[in-house]
């Protein structure tokens, strides 16, 4: 149902600048990726980590045929007997490279500022030649060590879970279909019945 829940905030949002910002955003994450052939890092803070994002990335990137949108989520705390997909730590960061996408996802409350460790970091990936994007946070230090920032303001009408929501479908939307011949169409429409009636599978 995420679709559907897609097109019904833009419909609220039309007339805003959310839909083109989300819009926007996400082109520049596609196109920081997709030429690299992926090296996507997802990381939050130590109180929020952006599951749902990365989930959401995965579903698009599998649904719109780009795996380059699949990210590694990089975690502040891993425990022993944690799955692969979620035993990447900070560590990760620091190896970041050139042709490597950093996304730091950060709620824009003064309770939940990003931590001085992992600004360290995020500077030394970018120092390193990654990209740096940062997402939801108005937070002076990341906005000036990122490439390019959506702040989400605080609001009783748009919160940074409805902007993920967002980002992720027009990051898969922006792609370049998969090539199918003549039934490309086809195709496209049963992929998105099956995104209308059935929940993506649980992958957090």
């Amino acid at each position: 149902m995420d679709a559907v829940r897609v097109a019904l905030l833009r419909e609220v949002l039309a007339g805003t600048e959310w839909v083109g910002a989300t819009r926007r955003f996400a082109g520049t994450l596609r196109s920081s990726v997709v030429p690299h052939g992926g090296g996507l890092l997802l990381v939050g803070t130590e109180e929020y980590e952006p599951w749902h994002l990365a989930a959401h990335l995965v579903d698009e990137a599998a649904w719109s045929g780009t795996p380059e949108l699949t990210p590694t989520l990089v975690r502040h705390r891993v425990r022993e007997g944690d799955p692969a997909h979620l035993s990447t730590g900070l560590g990760r960061i620091e190896a970041a490279r050139r042709g490597e996408t950093l996304l730091v996802v950060a709620p824009d409350t003064p309770a939940e500022p990003p931590g001085a460790g992992l600004l360290e970091r995020v500077h030394d990936a970018r120092a390193a030649g990654a990209t740096v994007l940062a997402l939801g946070s108005g937070h002076g230090d990341l906005r000036a060590l990122a490439h390019e920032a959506l702040a989400v303001p605080q609001s009783p009408d748009l919160d940074l879970d409805m902007v993920q929501h967002l980002v992720s479908a027009a990051a898969g939307e922006n792609a370049v279909p998969v090539a199918r011949g003549r039934h490309r169409l086809r195709d496209r429409l049963s992929r998105l019945a099956d995104q209308l009636t059935s929940p993506p599978p649980a992958r957090w």
